[in-house]
């Protein structure tokens, strides 16, 4: 029987919030089919070193960029020290996110703004970053993790939900904006 390759092997992908949680997963999905793995985190380098060497041990070649990716200089600079360590980035999952859960009385603006720029501006600027390269390679796969909360009314989550309902929703016409050669998909989990 002839082997299969691995279905990302010589692909490059950059995973935001890739330490911990869905992330991680992912991260280590995506190495065990091949991928090289740029490993984004924000704050938990003890974490991010545990996913790396985890990632490293599948034989994949794994590089940890700690950025916020609700700064845009920050994703700018992550971009460019992943193509320069990787190669040019073919997948992009967009894992970073934070929420909140409570009741509307403890909703302020502060608390808004800091979910919205995590979670939106966290999905919006990496793609940014890296969609133009994609075209031009004539291939890329982007993913944002979304939410079921972004289709289902949360009333103890409200500015989560509404963020994730953006995610989808940019998502969807990211997908029509880039298509043919750049695929982009909103994964959302119940």
């Amino acid at each position: 029987m002839v082997s299969q390759g691995k279905e990302f092997e010589d692909r490059v992908a950059l995973v935001t919030g890739g330490s911990r949680g869905i992330g991680r997963a992912v991260c280590l999905a995506l190495a065990r089919e091949g991928a090289d793995i740029a490993l984004n985190y924000v704050s938990n380098a003890e974490a991010a070193e545990q996913t790396q060497r985890d990632i490293e041990a599948l034989g994949v070649r794994c590089t940890p960029c700690q950025a916020d990716v609700s700064d845009p200089d920050a994703v700018d600079a992550m971009v460019k020290d992943v193509v320069q360590a990787l190669g040019p980035i073919d997948l992009l999952v967009t894992a970073a996110g934070i929420a909140h859960l409570g009741d509307h009385t403890q909703v302020d603006f502060d608390l808004w703004q800091r979910i919205m720029r995590v979670n939106v501006d966290g999905t919006f600027l990496p793609i940014m970053a890296v969609k133009d390269g994609m075209i031009e390679r004539g291939f890329g796969r982007i993913v944002c993790i979304a939410s079921i909360a972004g289709l289902a009314p949360r009333g103890q989550m409200l500015p989560y939900s509404t963020s994730k309902a953006a995610v989808i929703a940019f998502a969807r016409s990211c997908a029509q904006a880039f298509a043919p050669d750049v695929r982009v998909n909103a994964w959302r989990r119940a």
